[in-house]
């Protein structure tokens, strides 16, 4: 279990920056992990906005620490600030990949990665109570109610995932394949698998992505 609560290039926690990140969300919380962790939940869903386009392959855009001073990425260097916090708490941490089917990705998105399949989705899991729980801070309430989607709320006991509806009833997110869980970011793992899935968007390097975009514009018409 001991390598779940190490800090790597990516599980970062021992930077100044994150330390005091995590150290102002606590204040005044009390010391039940499961307490802290739920904050800390809210505060990587709600602060941190999800935007696809910033995809880019530098590894480092995938550490913790770039998620929280950039202000705004996707899901999977989210789910590594959550677990990175976690793993400063004392609470073990993997990050988990999944590849999944949006029904509710813009007309802009879409047209973009050519594909309603979103490679390479990555959540948390979290070592609560003698237990493994999932959790997916990727999609800020914001970006939420532009969506008429419930936000994905945490309580430390069940997993939370991506809801299979909207509040109307209307498809919303379908997981279609597992890549498993891990201990780090697998980096080259990652890129290989969006290469392959979105390969009309990298470059003749094939060493950067990203694009000027924002999903909550895509979906406002702002």
């Amino acid at each position: 279990m001991e390598r779940y609560l190490q800090p790597t290039a990516f599980f970062d926690y021992d930077k100044p920056e994150l330390k005091a990140w995590i150290a102002r969300q606590l204040e005044g919380v009390s010391d039940d992990p499961v307490e802290q962790i739920k904050v800390l939940y809210l505060a990587v869903r709600d602060s941190i906005n999800y935007n696809p386009y910033v995809f880019c392959t530098d590894p480092r855009t995938l550490s913790a620490s770039y998620a929280l001073t950039s202000g705004e990425t996707y899901c999977i260097p989210k789910a590594v600030l959550l677990g990175a916090a976690a793993r400063a708490i004392g609470i073990p941490s993997q990050l988990g990949l999944a590849d999944v089917r949006n029904h509710l990705s813009s007309p802009k998105l879409i047209e973009w990665l050519r594909s309603d399949i979103f490679r390479m989705h990555g959540f948390i899991e979290l070592y609560l109570n003698g237990r493994w729980v999932k959790a997916t801070p990727a999609f800020n309430k914001q970006l939420c109610e532009l969506m008429k989607v419930e936000p994905l709320e945490f309580d430390g006991v069940h997993d939370s995932v991506f809801q299979e509806f909207t509040e109307d009833g209307q498809a919303h997110m379908e997981y279609i394949n597992d890549h498993g869980v891990f201990d780090d970011v697998p980096h080259r793992f990652i890129v290989d698998g969006v290469r392959a899935a979105y390969g009309h968007l990298f470059p003749e390097d094939g060493e950067s992505l990203g694009v000027e975009g924002s999903l909550e514009k895509d979906i406002s018409g702002r």
